[in-house]
């Protein structure tokens, strides 16, 4: 019953790690416990045996005894990240690229970066380094574990911030636990191994007693033990080895569409937690199960649904053979024990049909087999709004239909039976009972066979023309001619039947497969809105209305025809759906006087809206069928909703952190381009207020100067901050004219006369340069500010220069001069609100505003500027394109 077959999802996660370094994470159930030390011991054993390894970061919190582990380690320096004006040291990710050790040691997995780097959390950096084939060893502890957060806060009543995501532990090639008994750890606290004595103190008082730390140990081994077992199931997919490996248990529950499927689904979640393992739920679905009626459909959801709720897995299957199907995904997933009712059919029907419990007990292996009688609970209650189908009326169409079949049949036997013998025309009735069957389904195909019987029997049996049968040899070809012809009747309205729900299948999958699609393109609220609208009234025949909350309410957001206000009945049904997360509405218990029926739109987080439906028909508006294919499209749609606005959330924190950013860069530099000035001026002024006694003439002089030179430093400071806010305001509006680039450059040469005095300024710009179109006064302050820029950072007697030339479709003028240069990462930042590039032996003075200044005025005249590096030697690049018009005047008109 079981091939053995390598699973082709094993195979490809196999694959896909192929490339990838591996990672070892060592788990700890609480500070303290000796992660870090195992790590390095193990990061020692490997430097023994020849591994190329360093470490990335590792906090030793004081304890020698792992700072004396980590001499001899080739130890990669930190990156210093400014934040809010302290220096936080990070893990310096592109060094440790650029270095390709073959193991790096990354201590503290869940720690956040400083606003700045390159990802958010470490775990991403990690995630990186495997990505380049880097191994890694790192620690966690399992506080830190996202699916455990919430009861890590419940067992110690703090909620832990720092979180990684189980992925990265499922991820894990290896996983150590590092445990030691909560007494150990009570020393260790006590002795200062852990904490310093007063934090010690208020960590035993509130986190680490008996009891909290016990739970943590066992959260600690079960999380360790999931993870192995989830190794141990790749690995028998991987190798196509059969089940089960009773390593750890599992236990699968066989349901249908019976009553009792509750009870055995009740009773598979407690064997499951008495065997500490995880349990699921099957359901395989035959031809046989498109034929039952929609409260036998209700039932079985109900059950598979009570499944998910109780913590297991639903699983549905397509197959021909149960009891072969549930064998085989048993022994594929190493399923160790198997629940399944007790046979409630007649034993004659058990003698001609099969038993499936039977079938599994005697195929099942080493797998036990549970079956249980099963309580018969009530009936599932139908689903609110749905349309309870009846039993459909006998229609007398097919039969019809079948009978001009058989009498085609018969015609042909009769033109036939000059030539062909009697057994060779019975061929001619079974080809009509197996079109009756293709055509027209069972019931149809049963009437041909019977009915192609008597025709048989009474024009090609003799004596013709009777009922009679007086050859015996007769008799048994017409009994096995009506047993082939309810068999192949049989076999072909199944066939039928199992085409027919696989096209349904296949066209609701494309359709939803296309959703999703359509969904996953879009970025904005409105889109998801109306596309979803749009999908649920095409495939359901429905008017569509979709809610959102917006001020403490609910309102229309999209519809399908477009609507936009409801009636008061209406409002008060969908705010009752939204605020109670149920059905309210027309057909429901609540409200139904409501033209809509209103239902909840949630994730598994939380709702998010309520989707509103109607129709001109009366009555309940959905079958179940079309219930669960609604359930489907919502659950896309509220995942599609709730991306959106956690996306808008994203935006929002961003530029909130932007804001502070800009913020605490303003309030630097006010604090200290403010300052710097007004004191000097303050104090010069000061001076020659109350001068003391023999101040000569040149000092008296000297004095004024810096009254002068800072207030002219301070009046550019200032003009800088009104013109930022001007260009983000949108506030400028270029008075643009045709001027010559020689004549603004002129102008602002003068300008920096006093900041260009340490420096030699060279300047290469044609006479005959064609003419473009700016504001002068705007140009000007771009170039004002480039030569400023160059002073600042070019050594004292370098060059500065100013290059222009023309070429097919712009003026290129151009800033050059001999500072050290700006490194590559920081060529385009350069142009950032209040950035300012790092040096390394000194601070120059400025607010990190001159050069976003420049763009903002180049592009408002419709130019563009762009930093680069001289090639020859080192020096700075900055390069104004502006566009020339199309048609220059005459110098003439000029005049």
């Amino acid at each position: 019953m079981n091939k053995a077959r390598p699973s082709p999802d094993a195979l490809l996660a196999e694959a896909e790690r192929e490339n990838h370094g591996r990672l070892k994470i060592f788990l700890g159930a609480a500070p303290g416990v000796g992660k870090t030390y195992e790590m390095l011991m193990s990061g020692r054993a490997k430097l023994a045996e020849g591994v190329d390894v360093v470490i990335g970061v590792v906090e030793t919190h004081g304890r020698k005894e792992t700072g004396a582990l980590v001499t001899g380690f080739e130890l990669i320096p930190r990156v210093e990240i400014d934040y809010k004006g302290r220096a936080l040291e990070e893990m310096d990710l592109d060094a440790i690229l650029n270095r390709r050790p073959q193991l790096v040691l990354v201590d503290e997995l869940a720690h956040t970066n400083a606003a700045g780097s390159r990802h958010p959390k470490r775990y991403l950096d990690v995630e990186e380094l495997l990505s380049r084939g880097i191994d890694v060893y790192t620690t966690v502890n399992v506080q830190h574990v996202e699916s455990l957060n919430d009861v890590v806060a419940q067992i110690t009543r703090i909620r832990v911030r720092e979180t990684v995501p189980d992925s990265i532990i499922d991820r894990a090639d290896d996983i150590e636990i590092i445990d030691i008994t909560p007494d150990d750890l009570l020393k260790r606290l006590h002795d200062g191994k852990v904490y310093v004595p007063t934090t010690a103190r208020r960590a035993v008082e509130n986190y680490f007693s008996p009891g909290n730390l016990t739970a943590l140990r066992e959260l600690a081994l079960r999380r360790t033990a999931q993870r192995v077992d989830d190794q141990l199931l790749s690995h028998m997919q991987s190798h196509a080895i059969n089940g089960p490996w009773a390593a750890g248990e599992r236990v699968l529950v066989c349901v249908d569409e019976q009553a009792r499927g509750p009870s055995l689904v009740r009773y598979a979640r407690r064997l499951a937690d008495r065997l500490r393992g995880p349990f699921v739920a099957l359901n395989i679905e035959t031809a046989r199960t498109a034929a039952v009626s929609d409260t036998s459909k209700d039932q079985l959801a109900a059950s598979l649904r009570l499944a998910e709720q109780l913590g297991g897995e639903a699983v549905v299957l397509p197959g021909q053979h149960i009891a072969t199907e549930i064998v085989r995904y048993a022994a594929a997933n190493n399923v160790t024990h198997i629940v399944i009712g007790k046979p409630q059919k007649p034993q004659w029907r058990e003698w001609l049909q099969g038993s499936v419990s039977h079938d599994l007990i005697r195929h099942a292996g080493d797998i036990s087999v549970h079956v249980i009688a099963g309580a018969v609970e009530k009936a599932v209650k139908p689903v609110t709004g749905l349309i309870q189908m009846t039993p459909p009326r006998l229609e007398l169409l097919p039969y019809v239909w079948s009978t001009g079949l058989v009498a085609v049949a018969l015609g042909a036997g009769l033109l036939l039976d000059r030539v062909l013998d009697v057994t060779n025309i019975a061929l001619v009735f079974l080809m009509a009972v197996l079109a009756a069957a293709l055509s027209f389904g069972l019931g149809a195909a049963l009437f041909a066979s019977l009915l192609s019987a008597l025709m048989l029997n009474f024009f090609f049996l003799s004596p013709l023309y009777t009922l009679n049968i007086s050859d015996p040899e007769s008799v048994i070809a017409l009994g096995f001619f009506l047993g082939v012809a309810f068999i192949a009747s049989n076999l072909t309205a199944r066939v039928q039947r199992q085409a027919a729900a696989a096209r349904q299948r296949a066209r609701t999958t494309e359709d939803l497969y296309l959703f999703s699609k359509k969904l996953a393109g879009t970025s904005t609220l409105d889109d998801v809105l109306w596309a979803t609208a749009y999908q649920i009234a095409s495939m359901l025949k429905l008017r569509v209305v979709l809610l959102l909350p917006e001020n403490g309410g609910i309102a229309v957001k999209a519809g399908y025809p477009p609507e936009d206000t409801l009636d008061e009945a209406d409002v008060a049904a969908a705010r009752w759906a939204w605020e109670n997360d149920r059905a309210a509405g027309r057909g429901a218990d609540t409200l139904p006087g409501a033209k809509r029926l209103y239902l909840p739109l949630k994730t598994g987080r939380t709702p998010v809206g309520v989707v509103g439906l109607d129709n001109d028909k009366p009555g309940p508006l959905l079958t179940p069928d079309q219930r669960r294919l609604l359930d489907a499209l919502t659950d896309q749609a509220a995942v599609a909703i709730e991306r959106i606005q956690l996306v808008d959330d994203v935006e929002r924190a961003k530029l909130a952190a932007e804001a502070d950013r800009l913020r605490s860069a303003l309030l630097t530099s006010i604090s200290h381009d403010l300052k710097t000035p007004l004191a000097a001026i303050l104090g010069a002024a000061g001076m020659l207020r109350e001068p003391p006694e023999g101040l000569a003439k040149d000092d008296e002089t000297e004095l004024l100067g810096t009254v002068v030179d800072e207030s002219e430093r301070l009046n550019r400071f200032i003009a800088n901050l009104l013109d930022m806010t001007r260009i983000e305001s949108g506030a400028t509006a270029p008075n643009a004219g045709l001027h010559f680039v020689g004549d603004i450059v002129g102008t602002a040469l003068q300008r920096t006369l006093k900041i260009t005095a340490g420096h030699r300024v060279a300047v290469d710009i044609p006479a005959d340069l064609p003419m473009i179109t700016v504001d002068p006064v705007l140009f000007e302050q771009v170039l004002f500010n480039l030569i400023d820029n160059a002073a600042k950072y070019a050594p004292e007697g370098t060059t500065i220069g100013l290059k222009g030339w023309a070429d097919s479709s712009s003026v290129v003028l151009q800033v050059i001069d001999e500072e050290p240069g700006i490194p590559a990462g920081d060529l385009e930042r350069v142009f950032d609100s209040f950035y300012r590039v790092r040096k390394v032996d000194q601070v120059r003075a400025g607010t990190g505003l001159g050069l976003s200044i420049c763009r903002g005025f180049v592009e408002a005249m419709g130019g563009t500027i762009m930093a680069a590096n001289r090639q020859e030697r080192t020096g700075a690049v900055f390069t104004i394109r502006m566009p020339t018009p199309k048609q220059t005047p005459d110098l003439g008109e000029l005049k």
